[in-house]
């Protein structure tokens, strides 16, 4: 168990994690077409880098099943970093297990660049909701990196679309933006290195 009483294990996610970058990608894209909106598919690759790169966390039950996933993206030199590819394998959904991936990827990301704003996108209230409790607000894309990079996650969006008619201005998805000069964070939630 881990030190907020679940039954999950949460590591920093890297070569040896790799292995389960299909059964991630696979389980992106199935949530997305179960909802309907939102999730940009992300290829294995995509995420077998970010494993890499040391930049993702991937979460296991107790009984060493795969559990959930997120990353984070650096962007703009270090002005912006994204919280991004939040999955949770339908078996463990309802278990606060999401809410917990993204309290440790804030927590990481505000000590690695901690002048940085934090970003996201979603369509899900789930996550706008614990964005909201970490510090997040709603906020215009125009408020988001200009990098190319940050934009292309959305282009396996179902959605892109509307974002590309629309100039960047509008989608589905609801911008959610963390400036650690205009925020006060409610709850770090996480302790420890990760």
């Amino acid at each position: 168990m881990d030190d907020e009483g679940h039954e999950f294990k949460i590591e920093v996610a890297s070569e040896g994690h790799v292995q389960f970058s299909e059964l991630i990608s696979t389980a992106m894209e199935e949530s997305a077409k179960t909802r309907g909106t939102g999730i940009g598919k992300r290829p294995p690759e995509v995420i077998a880098n970010h494993m890499r790169e040391g930049n993702a966390l991937i979460a296991f039950h107790r009984d060493g099943r795969w559990a959930g996933f997120c990353y984070m993206a650096v962007f703009n030199n270090g002005k912006f970093v994204s919280n991004s590819g939040l999955i949770v394998s339908s078996e463990f959904r309802e278990h606060g297990l999401a809410k917990i991936l993204k309290k440790r990827l804030f927590d990481r990301c505000r000590r690695r660049y901690p002048e940085a704003s934090i970003i996201g996108i979603t369509t899900s209230v789930a996550v706008m909701k614990i964005n909201t409790a970490l510090g997040f607000y709603p906020t215009v894309f125009a408020e988001m990196s200009t990098d190319e990079k940050f934009w292309k996650g959305c282009e396996m969006c179902a959605n892109h679309d509307i974002l590309k008619r629309t100039n960047r201005k509008f989608c589905l998805c609801t911008a959610m933006r963390y400036d650690p000069e205009k925020t006060v964070t409610p709850c770090s939630g996480a302790t420890g290195t990760y």
